[in-house]
């Protein structure tokens, strides 16, 4: 037992002066301390070697070393998941190195940082919006590059992403019976993301919105709310002639044409009978 003991103490320690060899010590010469992230960074230890690097970097300001661990640092973040201080990182890379050869895989890669923080449709989509703006702002700059396609379809996923939460809070709206935000978020989706898969199902909606709300209405409104499904549903014809939606627009858009009528009707009988 107390060689077993004694033999556990051994590799116990053998193995903390090995682990202790790979660390970076305080006014280790920057060679050496690029060397060691470098060998963290090779074995997929991106946490040790996000350390080293950033240490190279504040140790060799305006060196060749010091440029190599800020890319370096920027993508082990990346490679950890990291995604908000990756972004940062690269940030600093594009500020401190402009000219660099690297500079458009970089800005990519800045982009694809923040589109990994795009949250659930449901949460705050600052991310997502700031991604978007830098895969646009990179197709821009680099028209010719390998990655513009990637970076399309990123703007495209990301684009539905804000339409499905205009398109979401205008079914809310909806549901508790506010027909004029409901109205205005639908509206927004179509506007804003017309490209999107969900602007066709906005434009639907619209048309439902405005029947519900005119049967709510009082009746010197209903007509023109009414109306305004008939609008709409001319309008869904015209950019969704196709749409597998268009027996549903077309209920609602039938029952808007028989209430006006009715309406009208009544209205017109009123006016008969004050007039004699």
């Amino acid at each position: 037992m107390l060689k077993r003991i004694i033999f556990l103490i051994f590799i116990g320690s053998f193995t903390y002066s090995c682990a202790n060899k790979e660390l970076i010590k305080p006014g280790e010469p920057i060679d050496s301390a690029y060397e060691k992230s470098m060998a963290f960074y090779e074995k997929g230890e991106y946490s040790d070697a996000a350390y080293g690097f950033d240490l190279v970097t504040r140790m060799g300001r305006g060196t060749t070393y010091a440029k190599e661990a800020q890319y370096l640092l920027a993508d082990s973040y990346f490679q950890n998941r990291q995604y908000l201080l990756a972004a940062s990182e690269y940030e600093r890379f594009i500020s401190y190195y402009p000219q660099d050869e690297r500079r458009e895989e970089v800005e990519f890669n800045r982009a694809l940082s923040y589109y990994q923080q795009s949250p659930r449709y449901r949460l705050d989509q600052t991310p997502t919006m700031r991604a978007i703006e830098l895969f646009q702002l990179f197709n821009t700059n680099y028209p010719n590059s390998e990655f513009v396609t990637e970076s399309a379809q990123k703007i495209d996923e990301l684009r539905n992403k804000l339409a499905r939460k205009n398109y979401e809070s205008g079914q809310f709206y909806l549901r508790t019976l506010r027909y004029k935000a409901a109205a205005i978020y639908f509206d927004l989706t179509i506007d804003q993301f017309p490209e999107s898969v969900w602007a066709e199902q906005s434009l639907l909606k619209i048309i439902e919105t405005y029947v519900a709300y005119a049967e709510q209405s009082i009746q010197s409104k209903q007509i023109e709310r009414y109306q305004l499904a008939v609008d709409n549903y001319e309008k869904f014809l015209q950019l969704f002639p196709q749409s597998n939606y268009r027996s549903d627009a077309e209920q609602y858009f039938l029952e808007a044409n028989e209430q006006i009528l009715r309406l009208s009707t009544a209205q017109a009988q009123l006016s008969s009978e004050g007039d004699e």
